[in-house]
């Protein structure tokens, strides 16, 4: 895993659906890692290097694997800042995209406008 020169912060995210549901919500340019639903040592020190001095961010499904992997992101990583989709939505990759959009703005994250409506 290489760092994306200029990219200041990351967001953590799941999976490949997860990350191409918020990818065109953003409109910063921003890193978005996938952690494939696990998280190894070996991924998890590869994603620890790759994020040095950067702002993190995990945004993980609201159900047992992504509680599992928030706990895991506490523990390690205890920097990262966390955001929480409604638990009604369960899925990063379900959640409407405007619902997304409040969630990474709360951040300080710059988003396409659109998608507030």
């Amino acid at each position: 895993m290489t760092m994306v020169e200029g990219m200041d912060k990351v967001i953590i995210v799941e999976g490949r659906s997860d990350k191409k549901r918020i990818e065109n919500i953003i409109r910063e340019p921003i890193e978005i890692i996938c952690t494939n639903g696990t998280l190894s040592v070996a991924k998890l020190d590869e994603i620890i290097d790759a994020t040095f001095d950067r702002d993190v961010y995990i945004l993980v499904d609201s159900d047992d694997a992504g509680d599992k992997l928030r706990k895991q992101f506490r523990r390690e990583f205890p920097e990262a800042e966390h955001l929480y989709i409604d638990r009604a939505y369960r899925e990063v990759a379900a959640a409407p995209r405007n619902h997304i959009a409040t969630v990474l703005l709360s951040a300080n994250i710059d988003i396409n406008t659109e998608f507030l409506v």
